[in-house]
């Protein structure tokens, strides 16, 4: 089945929050769009494993911050390749809790929405929720994140959980600096490249990154990564 057609669709990346019996979590979410203006009504898909998923289902209300184009790898990260049953994601993140309760990350946001759960659809692994706006404001000016970007300029994979998830078979190298790929993430070291966020120049090879150097997607360590190909 050719579902590589499903890349040709556009998204952005958003962090969907929600909360339940006082604790609060998000997530990194792409499945996002408008469903109507009146009344304004968005969308968005969640899998079904992560805790995000059961706190909208408790509250009936989540949080959509928008995220600008400059989201440094390691914020894309903490909220999407990390999860809320084992650390606190909003320790040290800049959010409000908005007006129905849920925090609302605004931390790398260029807007912000607030929505209450009007409906939804089982989707197997996801659950499709339709949110009923009840706020929604504009921070800034920076260009969104879209998906195409993160993955084209950003080098960014998707979790096993996103709904854009699909394994890719390695492809051939062609440079001759060898790239490395995360064997937890899936992102990809490219030496001429670098990893500008952690002030690692183009041109450094993986063997000669600094031992604390850590992937910008996830935190792992350099010993888990493999020659690529």
């Amino acid at each position: 089945m050719g579902i590589e057609a499903f890349r040709k669709l556009s998204y952005g990346l958003y962090v969907v929050s929600s909360l339940k019996d006082g604790e609060i979590n998000g997530q990194i979410a792409n499945a996002l769009f408008q469903v109507t203006s009146n009344p304004p009504t968005v969308a968005v898909s969640i899998c079904k494993d992560n805790l995000t998923h059961s706190y909208i289902q408790a509250s009936r209300k989540f949080s959509i911050s928008i995220l600008s184009q400059n989201t440094p790898m390691t914020f894309i990260g903490l909220f999407g390749f990390h999860s809320g049953k084992t650390i606190n994601k909003f320790e040290g993140v800049n959010y409000k809790s908005g007006r129905t309760g849920v925090p609302v990350v605004l931390q790398h946001a260029i807007a912000y929405i607030e929505a209450e759960v009007a409906g939804e659809l089982d989707c197997g692994t996801h659950t499709i929720f339709a949110g009923r706006v009840v706020e929604g404001h504009i921070l800034n000016d920076e260009p969104p994140l879209t998906y195409d970007y993160y993955r084209d300029i950003k080098k960014g994979k998707s979790p096993k959980n996103a709904p854009t998830y699909t394994k890719e078979e390695p492809k051939p190298r062609a440079e001759k600096a060898p790239k490395y790929v995360c064997s937890i993430c899936g992102y990809i070291y490219d030496p001429e490249k670098g990893d500008p966020d952690a002030n690692i120049k183009p041109g450094t090879p993986f063997a000669d990154l600094p031992e604390d150097w850590v992937c910008p997607i996830c935190g792992a360590d350099k010993t888990k990564f493999d020659l690529e190909g």
